[in-house]
């Protein structure tokens, strides 16, 4: 792991891969953790340089106050493609997983020049509140249960841990890789603040930020090969709306993972490595 310095931040990354090889960039959803191990090794033995990086006051990234950030949606898709140059790549193929999805399709519209392709994985094509009408929202019953949990100490690792995994079964995913990913996480946090790991863990930076102007009216503009990821038992962002970018971007083709929730599962590293390399 290393830090980048890109677009005026210090953005934490991975490497996995050879320097020379294509670049394949990978946004964090908030943390680059949300990448399997597994799906970058797969790329890389594949002959690709696999990138994997935590978006602002996440992980490694530069932190500063993540319950009052001050940038926007945009400035994260300035991030990506300035890091693609400060890497010293021409282009990439861009993947973005949940809210990293966003910041991934936005990116692609904003810098078509600097992205060849695009993964998309459990995200939608409108931002954090309300959903389109068209859109299925977030599933109310599991979000009730989801939220209505008492939180974590956030300074106790293994109480955060076991959050994590007692909340990974309402959301489609396996509990013991949530809980060692949550273990992960809050190793790598920099800081001890409650607020800074409870960033880390949640991704609720994200519902700060100002993700204005839409950009859902512009996926007809993408004109790079596009693969959708989604799992069918995803409940927060519910599979409908993996069908609907998949119909709007022209060049994207869908892949529906049906043991699937939010996360990307291990098992399935294989599966969506050769998905992504086939683009």
């Amino acid at each position: 792991m290393t830090s980048v310095r890109a677009n005026g931040v210090e953005l934490g990354t991975e490497h996995f891969g050879r320097a020379d090889d294509p670049l394949i960039l990978l946004v964090g959803g908030t943390t680059m953790l949300t990448w399997p191990d597994g799906l970058c090794a797969r790329l890389a033995s594949a002959g690709r340089r696999v990138v994997r990086y935590d978006l602002r006051d996440c992980g490694a990234s530069t932190t500063l106050d993540p319950e009052n950030p001050g940038y926007e949606l945009r400035d994260l898709a300035a991030d990506a493609a300035a890091l693609v140059e400060a890497l010293g790549a021409r282009s990439a193929q861009l993947g973005g997983i949940g809210v990293g999805g966003m910041v991934a399709q936005v990116a692609a519209l904003d810098h078509p020049e600097t992205f060849s392709a695009l993964t998309l994985v459990g995200t939608r094509p409108v931002a954090p509140g309300p959903a389109d009408a068209d859109l299925p929202d977030h599933d109310p019953a599991v979000m009730s249960a989801l939220f209505s949990r008492p939180l974590p100490d956030w300074t106790d690792r293994d109480a955060v841990a076991a959050f994590a995994a007692a909340g990974a079964g309402l959301l489609g995913n396996d509990p013991e890789q949530a809980r060692a990913t949550a273990v992960r996480i809050w190793d790598r946090t920099p800081s001890n603040d409650p607020a800074v790991h409870a960033a880390n863990q949640l991704g609720m930076v994200f519902s700060r930020i100002d993700c204005a102007p839409r950009w859902r009216h512009r996926l007809g503009e993408l004109g790079v090969p596009a693969l959708v990821v989604h799992g069918r038992a995803d409940p927060f962002f519910p599979v409908g709306n993996g069908e609907a970018l998949a119909a709007e971007i022209p060049s994207a083709r869908l892949l529906v993972l049906d043991d699937m929730g939010t996360a990307l599962r291990d098992s399935a590293s294989d599966r969506i490595a050769a998905a992504m390399l086939d683009l």
